[in-house]
């Protein structure tokens, strides 16, 4: 049961219907955070504006992106987020097989090379923020990533952090 009183899709209005109307009228079920953020409209405008925003970023990648969250829930056990973005990888043509490989060694992913260096790069930021110095920053602009790249990069990973915590206090059962 899940513990706070949500807006179901076929009750909502004005901004939150709008929000889900992003998935609903491409015939995807509307994601469970944003379900669950619909408790707070403005956290849920947040929501939409930053998703809006990474959909339309000009340098990372919807498939860059995907990896970021799929790896950082996986990390996480967020295990919604880890299912969704498998299938959103999946819809862009991995496998099983795919997932067996590099769940073992994120070398192994459907990034090309400069994709893949930022995915390592959010992956030991998330895993050991400490560890992360000048040289790895340096690597990263070396390769062509841009400040503010390698920012919204690690902020996905982060926005798991947040997600994970509300699914797993709040239970949304929809």
């Amino acid at each position: 049961m899940t513990l706070i009183n949500t807006i179901a899709p076929e009750n909502a209005e004005g901004e939150i219907k709008k929000g889900y109307d992003l998935f609903l009228e491409r015939g995807i079920k509307v994601p469970n955070p944003f379900r669950l953020l619909s408790v707070s409209p403005k956290m849920f405008d947040m929501l939409v504006t930053r998703n809006k925003y990474f959909s339309n970023h000009p340098n990372l990648s919807f498939e860059l992106l995907a990896h970021i969250r799929y790896f950082v829930s996986k990390n996480l056990n967020y295990e919604f987020c880890c299912k969704h973005n498998k299938n959103l990888l999946i819809m862009q043509g991995a496998c099983e097989n795919d997932f067996t490989k590099m769940d073992n060694d994120p070398e192994k992913s459907l990034l090309e090379e400069n994709d893949l260096f930022m995915l390592k790069f959010v992956l030991k930021a998330m895993d050991s923020p400490e560890s992360i110095s000048e040289k790895d920053i340096n690597q990263l602009k070396e390769s062509g990533w841009e400040d503010s790249d390698i920012f919204d990069a690690l902020a996905q990973g982060v926005g798991m952090i947040d997600h994970n915590y509300f699914m797993k206090v709040f239970k949304p059962d929809f």
